[in-house]
């Protein structure tokens, strides 16, 4: 008997009224609103404007939602193509199927495509973004709670996993290891490790963004590793375990030889920005430039000297000043 475990919901979809809620949708829309968001953050304090996170967004976003879809379609495509199964299940996204692989390479294309229309450099837009992406996954694999999915081998610890038995996939019913939390974990302590690294050591020109994908790639290994979904393999480890290890090496790769070329951080990361405030700036020095030639003689639109605002307009009634010899005669 279990003395203790995590339950799963009975159903993915919360129905509010005529509308249905999906809870995978749910987590994904999240995720992505909190990315968006702290990724908008952190790119206004390098210097960028206000917004333009959210507008390449636009283009990344859709980007990487068909990238994630398409790796999950490619490399399980048993679940969709073959005898008895129905390949228009392939776009029915909302009931899980992302690959984080896809979703990252595909948006990245989508991310490029809104940065060449700003004039903005892609690695450092990645670097703004990385640890808001690695909050999302942290948000967003709470889908495949609501799912019932992707969860590891069979356990009876505290915190193990509740399964009902699915007689589609051959699932019993039992507990298992929540790889969803503990992915989830990983994913913001990634997201605080990239936080913490960006401050310390003033990361720049994508590595940031390289050292969010090399701390992400160790976790997914090992949580890969506990799963038990049916799954293709390579030498006895699952396809994803090789492809983490592949995207780890290049991911330090990139980070050692872009220190070499490329050290520190980009001292502009929008030109826009820049544009904007050197011209408040320059409107600030012409009123200060203004202010110190002193008023405007509106008869002839000069300056005045200031000697002729501080000097006594001491003329007598005849016209004659008053040291004038004319009015020493006439006192």
């Amino acid at each position: 008997m279990d003395l203790a475990y995590i339950p799963s919901p009975s159903s993915g979809v919360i129905d509010l009224g005529p509308i249905p809620l999906r809870g995978y949708a749910f987590c994904i829309i999240i995720g992505v609103f909190v990315a968006v968001w702290y990724g908008g953050r952190r790119w206004v304090a390098r210097g960028g404007q206000v917004g333009t996170v959210a507008d390449i967004a636009v283009w990344a976003v859709p980007f990487g939602l068909i990238g994630g879809r398409l790796y999950h379609v490619i490399t399980d495509y048993q679940l969709y193509f073959g005898d008895g199964k129905d390949w228009v299940d392939a776009f029915k996204i909302w009931e899980g199927g992302l690959g984080i692989w896809g979703a990252i390479a595909l948006g990245a294309v989508g991310a490029w495509i809104g940065c060449r229309r700003r004039g903005i450099p892609l690695p450092a837009y990645a670097d703004a973004l990385a640890p808001g992406i690695a909050f999302a996954q942290a948000i967003g694999r709470w889908g495949n709670w609501f799912n019932q999915e992707l969860f590891g081998k069979a356990t009876d610890v505290p915190w193990a996993l509740k399964i009902d038995a699915d007689p589609g996939t051959g699932t019993l019913a039992g507990t298992y290891h929540p790889t969803f939390l503990y992915e989830s974990l990983w994913c913001v302590g990634v997201a605080l490790l990239v936080i913490w690294a960006d401050r310390r050591f003033t990361l720049g020109h994508g590595r940031a963004f390289a050292l969010y994908v090399a701390a992400y790639t160790v976790g997914r290994f090992w949580t890969e590793y506990l799963r038990v979904d049916e799954a293709h393999e390579v030498l006895g480890l699952r396809l994803n375990n090789w492809t983490a290890v592949v995207v780890f090496l290049a991911a330090v790769a990139y980070i050692v030889l872009s220190s070499r070329v490329s050290p520190g951080r980009e001292t502009v990361v929008e030109p826009a920005a820049v544009a904007v405030t050197g011209a408040t700036g320059a409107a600030a020095d012409t009123d200060g430039a203004a202010d110190a030639a002193g008023p405007v003689d509106t008869t002839k639109g000069e300056p005045r000297d200031a000697a002729e605002d501080t000097a006594p307009d001491a003329k007598t009634p005849g016209g004659a000043t008053a040291d004038s010899p004319e009015a020493s005669k006439k006192g």
